[in-house]
């Protein structure tokens, strides 16, 4: 029995799902909880107001749900956070406006470009490229430290042009270890997120090897989240999350309530 703690619905611009239809699936799917982290990045450089968020209908709607699915599941309310270093002022007016219970911080635009779009790799190589986007997590993690974990963190290699066929953690191990002790520093984690799975790279991100990297770095803080933006892929290939923890070294994960980290042990 296991927690989905990220997943959006109709309140997010890639989304429009029914978050009800999002609980339904989730309860089918026998999760002991489940909460919604729906996209905010401002200044989104390809449709500015795709990614704004209508704050208080997104807590009513969810708050309302929450209430009446009770007795049947928990349901918590979080945010996605798009980071970019401009934005630090921008996004703690949201994290201290708001009661969320969690809080993921993201990297989705890079130097004004979303490696979604190709356009983010013209006239880079494939390495230069993912470099570029996990250097711009550590100038994300300067600005601005405001969320519990960080999302996602090799979200690039979903869009590159070979994708993960010639990544590893080895030939990004600087850079990337570097992310991984500021964030134990800072108290903050890391999640699993089965994203990978679902666009096919056969693994999660992060890999593998970064999970068992934060592990022996000395991280515990470790959400799961499925990333799902339709209830079918709620809890997506959750069956092999605890076993593929386990390898990594972790025996217990993380969820947050009210914005403080509560473990439980891996099934």
């Amino acid at each position: 029995m296991l927690w989905d703690t990220h997943m959006h619905c109709a309140f997010s611009g890639d989304s429009d799902a029914d978050p009800e239809l999002m609980i339904q699936s989730a309860i089918e799917k026998q999760l002991d909880g489940i909460c919604f982290t729906d996209h905010l990045d401002y200044d989104y450089p390809e449709e500015p107001e795709l990614f704004l968020l209508d704050f208080p209908a997104y807590q009513e709607r969810i708050f309302s749900l929450k209430e009446k699915y009770k007795k049947k599941i928990s349901v918590l309310w979080g945010i996605e956070l798009g980071l970019q270093p401009h934005l630090a002022k921008r996004l703690s007016d949201v994290t201290d406006g708001y009661p969320f219970d969690f809080v993921i911080g993201s990297s989705h635009v890079v130097h004004g470009k979303d490696p979604y779009y190709f356009s983010f790799f013209d006239g880079k190589t494939e390495q230069e490229a993912y470099t570029e986007y996990f250097v711009s997590i550590l100038e994300n993690l300067d600005a601005f430290t405001d969320f519990d974990v960080y999302g996602h963190i090799d979200y690039v290699v979903r869009y590159g042009p070979n994708r993960n066929a010639d990544y590893t953690y080895a030939k990004y191990a600087d850079v990337l270890d570097e992310i991984l002790k500021k964030l134990i520093f800072l108290g903050r984690g890391i999640e699993i997120n089965t994203g990978g799975f679902k666009y096919g790279l056969g693994h999660p991100n992060p890999s593998e090897e970064i999970l068992s990297r934060y592990h022996e770095l000395g991280g515990e803080i470790l959400t799961i989240g499925a990333d799902a933006h339709q209830p079918e892929h709620v809890a997506y290939d959750f069956k092999t999350v605890p076993d593929l923890l386990k390898a990594c070294g972790f025996s217990y994960y993380t969820v947050f309530q009210n914005r403080k980290p509560e473990f439980y042990k891996l099934p």
